[in-house]
């Protein structure tokens, strides 16, 4: 075979092994896949979140909107049809006014006493202290509890005859036992409980905020002369006020719908001394079933709920929203 010959061949290609020519009404396939649409993706994501949404969230408060304008025990249909009466009794009802009261009360405590403390705390356990991993686990620890594992523990702990609490106050010539049945110092006892149980977890979250801050800012301050408090007034502390105020946040929040602490602790007691709004609404509801005026309670703690979070949302994480939308469109 001649050189020709070969290249002839070679330029023609092998009919046996080379893939067959594109026809007329066919198209080369492109290496990159079609991408799904976006309307699409969304839809097969948003729409079981939704769903839920609407189930166990939207269709509960418009229940309990309607029930609230009836006067109902809950069962069958409500046909008493009472209007606003049900929000007007609420207001009017001294025990729902100290409910109010009480929430107040507890919430100003958890922010002078618990946070604070629990900052402190968590800047304490931020030195190199031996042993310090051992400490964080210990303040934490509570957290993990459920709110009626605490409140039984807690209920065990200060049992006048058998509790741990109670026989060392009797030693000491106190009734620590009685903390509970007092009218002047129940609230403060809930407090106090409700403090050890969520006490480590703002510790967390500040002492998480403290790593997160570099140390070269407190270097520098203590290099140009500042001193310790001074370096964690005007470094450390404004660095920290996102978590200061979600921490705010979570707490009044929390504050306003506690329920289940305070229910296995004192049920309320004694003589509403410690009742809360939830308890209130529990009583009603579930107890003389007057289901239409626990209805009102609840949606009066929804709108509570609502206006708090809107107002310091618009007011207070006004600045923290913002900068978080901003970097997002930096790093996009």
């Amino acid at each position: 075979m001649t050189r020709s010959s070969t290249m002839s061949t070679v330029g023609r290609g092998d009919p046996a092994t080379d893939p067959p020519a594109p026809g007329p009404g066919t198209t080369r396939r492109r290496g990159r896949q079609p991408r799904p649409s976006r309307r699409g993706t969304l839809a097969a994501f948003l729409t079981p979140s939704l769903a839920l949404f609407l189930l166990l969230v939207i269709a509960p408060i418009a229940v309990a909107s309607y029930a609230s304008l009836y006067k109902w025990n809950g069962f069958g249909l409500p046909e008493n049809f009472v209007g606003l009466d049900n929000y007007t009794r609420a207001f009017a009802d001294p025990t729902f006014r100290g409910d109010l009261w009480r929430a107040l009360v507890l919430i100003v405590l958890s922010l002078v006493i618990q946070l604070p403390a629990a900052l402190g705390l968590a800047m304490l356990l931020n030195q190199p202290l031996t042993g310090r991993s051992g400490y964080r686990l210990i303040f934490f620890a509570p957290y993990v509890l459920s709110e009626v594992t605490t409140a039984v523990l807690f209920t065990l702990v200060f049992s006048p005859n058998r509790g741990l609490g109670g026989t060392m106050s009797r030693w000491l010539g106190a009734d620590a036992g009685a903390i509970f049945a007092d009218p002047d110092t129940v609230l403060f006892a809930v407090f106090l409980v409700v403090s050890w149980k969520y006490f480590g977890l703002y510790m967390i979250l500040f002492l998480a905020a403290r790593q997160g801050i570099p140390k070269e800012l407190s270097e520098a301050a203590t290099t140009d002369g500042a001193s310790s408090w001074q370096a964690f007034r005007y470094v450390t502390l404004p660095l920290l006020g996102p978590t200061i105020r979600i921490s705010v946040f979570l707490s009044v929040i929390g504050t306003i719908q506690l329920f289940d602490m305070v229910w296995v602790l004192t049920g309320g007691g004694p003589i509403h001394a410690s009742e809360t709004m939830a308890v209130t609404m529990y009583q009603y509801g579930f107890r003389r079933f007057e289901v239409g005026y626990a209805s009102a309670i609840s949606i009066v703690m929804f709108i509570l709920s609502l206006v708090f979070a809107l107002f310091y949302q618009r007011v207070v994480l006004r600045r923290d929203t913002e900068g978080a939308i901003t970097s997002q469109g930096v790093q996009r």
